[in-house]
């Protein structure tokens, strides 16, 4: 259940306001200006192998660190929770919290677009990622550091990137498809906005309550 969670979590934060809009900007720079699918499929599939890599690395390190306080785990259900309630509400608009609304920008800059450069690339977005991936990648380090286990916390970090990745390498040889299916995504941002906020509020109330393991308890027997 948990897995499925972050990798649900990895496509929403695909269709995010401020991460599609920037999606062909992404694939014209995958392009390198050449109507190469072939070439457009590696660079992208390098840059969703370089923010994966960063990402596997956090979620191990949330793990391992979920492990060290696993005496307290009633508490850290209940921050935990918490913290991935007030992600939900500040997404939804009803909270305004500055540090989750200011886009953080990395001056590093990577010249060329070949595969290595690509993954470099994907690194550096990774690393200054914008508001709304670091609210979904947020409740994914979050769950992960709730199961105590490093090996787990990596499993859940790869398939968030996963959620978020496979949209990217469909989209790097598909968007001329698919800009009628982003157009509608674009026009319904609020709706959409509410409905993921909602989803991590009840995320939040789950892992809180305690029913998030209840759930996974069910569903392994």
């Amino acid at each position: 259940m948990q897995y499925f969670i972050s990798f649900l979590e990895g496509i929403i934060t695909f269709i995010s306001p401020c991460l599609l809009p920037m999606l062909p900007v992404y694939v014209s720079y995958f392009a390198g200006g050449e109507n190469n699918r072939k070439r457009t499929f590696k660079s992208a599939l390098g840059f969703v192998l370089g923010f994966t890599i960063i990402f596997v690395c956090m979620g191990a390190f949330a793990g391992g660190l979920g492990r060290f306080l696993k005496k307290s785990q009633s508490i850290l259900n209940i921050v935990c929770g918490l913290v991935v309630i007030i992600f939900g509400l500040n997404f939804m608009g009803v909270l305004k919290i500055s540090f989750l609304n200011t886009t953080k920008k990395l001056n590093a800059q990577v010249e060329g677009n070949g595969f290595f450069r690509s993954v470099l690339f994907g690194m550096v977005f990774s690393i200054g990622w914008t508001p709304c991936v670091g609210t979904f990648l947020g409740s994914a380090l979050l769950m992960a550091s709730r199961r105590g286990s490093a090996m787990q916390g990596i499993l859940m970090l790869i398939l968030f990137s996963l959620g978020l990745g496979i949209p990217f390498l469909i989209s790097a040889v598909l968007i001329d498809r698919l800009k009628e299916a982003f157009r509608f995504i674009k026009t319904h941002y609020k709706a959409i906005n509410t409905i993921c906020g909602i989803f991590l509020i009840v995320t939040g109330i789950f892992m809180m309550t305690g029913t998030l393991n209840r759930l996974l308890g069910l569903l392994s027997n």
